[in-house]
């Protein structure tokens, strides 16, 4: 399966450190974790809705990630978040089942549904998991929002 994320050319893309550092939805302050999404669309579209427009990177990159079929991907059930797992900012509870999923190193893939698109995923990669080494990541695509996404 491949997977997509998008970030600024000069950040190390796959280690987790910026989710370490900041927290987010889906994991708290403190954890590494490396967030992507099940394709190049929503993946735009989930870094789109998180951008402050003054703030754009000039050097923004996509980046494939391709995780293969022998490693397993643990998936959240939707039925067992809270009910406002999609408001902004984010229950702070939300990351508690990530969490979980780190510490218990059961699998380096977590599937979790776009706040933004929810019929579709994202995928959470924990680093420290002996399988994310198994994942392939490509190289580093220039990639540029559309100017037409600012529109009024």
């Amino acid at each position: 399966m491949r997977v997509w994320r998008l970030c600024s050319r000069r950040h190390r893309a796959f280690d987790g450190e910026g989710a370490r550092l900041r927290g987010g939805r889906w994991n708290h302050r403190g954890t590494r974790v490396v967030y992507t999404s099940g394709s190049l669309s929503l993946a735009a579209l989930e870094y789109f809705v998180n951008l402050d427009p003054d703030l754009l990177p000039p050097n923004l990159v996509a980046i494939p990630a391709d995780i293969p079929d022998a490693v397993r991907i643990q998936r959240m059930n939707v039925r067992d978040l809270p009910r406002n797992w999609r408001d902004t900012p984010a229950p702070e509870a939300l990351a508690d089942p990530a969490a979980a999923w780190i510490s218990r190193r059961l699998t380096a893939v977590l599937a979790v549904p776009s706040a933004v698109v929810p019929p579709e995923w994202n995928y959470l990669l924990s680093p420290a998991h002996p399988d994310f080494r198994r994942i392939r990541i490509g190289d580093a695509e220039p990639f540029r929002l559309d100017p037409r996404l600012w529109k009024r």
